[in-house]
């Protein structure tokens, strides 16, 4: 019996690892094409090769858009910058909320005044927010974007780091370690924040999409990229008044931040601890 059951664990966790991996094939195929798409496009992306949202076909196999300009080239070489910024912007809110939210449950007092913080910031509208960023900073552009979609998602993944860390900073060993001499930076790393591993790879995946959704409705909003550059969420807002006349120079772009945001989704939510059962032990 004794013998048997370390083979019967693993089986749950390599379900889990597969479930992710389909869920994020999509995804990682998209990164993979938007970094070869430069490479990939026949050809260049200011350069009108047809007339005006010209249907598909010949030179341009996606049509034209609304300067005739190649939409598949243009599609090969604007998801680089869209899921560069995004995948910026994730980084950081997933490292400095996962910091702050174990020094909050580390430090109760502390974190009062931090989740008190968070609330306030969180009432402040994310467009918004944006728009009186990118208006004080004129020549900011996609750099304007980031920082303040990167300010604005701090306190929402505050919140949740909080909330994941609180019960592990109260348990034993963590006590145990206080008790001992250890010091916060000890306590942080090598005590809660190895606890906290599939919280932060959920929060990172659910903070890479709201960076593709808030990047994507800056663009639209005419902030941040701005012609000629090849970008997925502004060749939708440029090509949006032709698209009876080539779907695809607005379908194309639309389709890959859709597949894109519902894949990392997906696999974010395949990573999120499950939650605790009556049945299953803390």
């Amino acid at each position: 019996m004794t013998a048997d059951a370390p083979t019967a664990a693993p089986a749950p966790v390599t379900r889990r690892k597969r479930r992710v991996l389909v869920r994020a094939v999509p995804a990682l195929a998209l990164v993979a094409v938007a970094l070869a798409g430069p490479l990939l496009a026949p050809h260049p992306i200011d350069a009108p090769v047809t007339f005006p949202y010209a249907e598909a076909g010949g030179d341009a196999p996606l049509g034209g858009d609304q300067l005739g300009r190649d939409v598949l080239s243009r599609l090969l070489t604007g998801g680089a910058p869209l899921i560069a910024t995004a995948l910026a912007i994730a980084l950081v809110v997933t490292a400095a909320a996962t910091a702050i939210g174990i020094l909050a449950a580390l430090r109760p007092a502390l974190g009062r005044w931090i989740e008190r913080a968070a609330d306030l910031t969180i009432l402040l509208p994310s467009v918004l927010a944006i728009m009186l960023v990118a208006l004080a900073w004129p020549g900011g552009g996609r750099l304007a974007v980031a920082a303040a979609a990167t300010l604005l998602g701090i306190p929402y993944a505050v919140r949740i780091a909080a909330a994941a860390a609180a019960p592990v900073a109260t348990a034993g060993f963590v006590e145990a370690a206080a008790a001992g001499g250890e010091n916060l930076w000890h306590l942080t790393v090598h005590e809660v924040l190895p606890n906290l591993r599939s919280t932060v790879l959920a929060l990172f995946g659910l903070r890479f999409v709201e960076g593709i959704y808030i990047v994507s409705v800056a663009a639209f909003l005419q902030l941040g990229p701005q012609p000629p550059e090849a970008d997925w969420a502004l060749m939708i807002r440029e090509n949006a008044a032709g698209i009876t006349l080539n779907p695809w120079a607005v379908g194309a772009p639309c389709l890959a931040i859709g597949l894109l945001a519902i894949s990392v989704n997906l696999a974010a939510e395949a990573l999120a601890p499950a939650r605790p059962t009556p049945e299953t032990p803390l």
